[in-house]
């Protein structure tokens, strides 16, 4: 939709310069400035801007907090509405990776990326479900542009940095480990096998140490 936006106030500027170069009609009368004409196209060219101009800062926030996670800058992106039409994946987010090496960007599916929003214009104090399953696909998808291909080794990974995920992103460090804790607790239980491993526990192989994994909390 941003670029029927960016035609609009193309259009609104077009206007204006016509004004300008023929303030006077053919007898020498001044023309009236078409303050209707061009406040329209204004605000219908803003209207049509201000989702794009949302989901862009969006990106750029959670594109920080990723890249702190990952070590080097990464680049998020948030499912489009013509993309999410023609999505048939169950998977809330996924990076590609071409020959065993993650591309420095992934995809957010729209319904996470929305919860996120959400999630962020919150006081981050009492996350729903939704905004903790957000986060986390956030921390999940970091962890596959570190390098990291296994999703059950990505998903304890990820369980262990999302009090670090939700810092980044503004949430008080009490608020943080809650949310970190929620995840571990009532949502990583449920996940398909493929997705957990019995190594993700205290002192397990993928215990990564530090003092910040929810089974520590």
């Amino acid at each position: 939709m941003h670029w029927l936006g960016l035609v609009t106030l193309a259009a609104a500027g077009v206007v204006v310069a016509r004004w300008f170069m023929a303030r006077t009609d053919s007898l020498g009368r001044p023309r009236a400035f078409p303050w209707l004409g061009v406040g329209g196209l204004v605000v219908i060219g803003l209207a049509a801007l201000t989702p794009w101009f949302l989901r862009a800062r969006l990106e750029t926030r959670m594109a920080e907090a990723a890249s702190e996670i990952v070590g080097h800058p990464v680049e998020v992106e948030c499912q489009s509405f013509g993309q999410a039409f023609v999505d048939v994946g169950a998977e809330f987010g996924y990076v590609v990776f071409r020959d065993g090496r993650p591309e420095p960007r992934t995809l957010i599916k729209r319904q996470q990326c929305r919860d996120l929003a959400a999630y962020l214009r919150s006081d981050m104090e009492s996350p729903s479900t939704a905004h903790v399953v957000a986060l986390h696909t956030l921390t999940h998808e970091a962890v596959h542009m570190s390098g990291v291909t296994n999703e059950a080794e990505t998903e304890c990974i990820a369980v262990q940095l999302d009090t670090r995920m939700a810092e980044l992103l503004g949430a008080s460090s009490d608020a943080a480990r809650a949310a970190a804790a929620t995840y571990w607790r009532s949502i990583y239980p449920r996940m398909p096998g493929g997705y957990r491993s019995d190594e993700c526990r205290p002192g397990g192989a993928l215990d990564r140490g530090g003092g910040n994994a929810p089974w520590d909390l």
